[in-house]
């Protein structure tokens, strides 16, 4: 694993253990950020592992776009097209006025992203 590979994949877990904490809190759990750091620990490992097959990523939030880019040189990577639409619809729309995740969208979102790490 290169060092740029290597750096996504630790920003990765960076934000996957962020959501977990958010997540398991007790005290004003803010389960906006659990979707959005969610969604952040897959799209940087999905872009790591682009990085990993020689595909540059394109400046994006939107995991279906990058699964696209993976499909033909990582056969064998699943990621549920419904899956991927939630985490990139819950990253962005949790995060303005008008929505807010609940306690059962952001443990969707933290347990898409758990699978999706394996």
């Amino acid at each position: 694993m290169n060092g740029t590979v290597k750096e996504w994949v630790t920003k990765a877990e960076g934000d996957f253990a962020t959501a977990g904490r958010e997540l398991g809190t007790t005290n004003g759990p803010n389960f906006d950020a659990v979707c959005f750091h969610a969604q952040q620990c897959v799209e940087k490992l999905m872009k790591a592992l682009l990085i990993h097959l020689a595909v540059p990523p394109p400046r994006t939030h939107d995991l279906q776009a990058l699964a696209k880019l993976l499909a033909p040189v990582r056969p064998d990577w699943s990621g549920r097209a419904e899956d991927l639409r939630f985490l990139t619809r819950a990253s962005v729309e949790f995060r303005y006025p008008g929505e807010q995740a609940g306690q059962a969208e952001a443990q969707q979102a933290y347990e898409i992203a758990a699978q999706l790490r394996e």
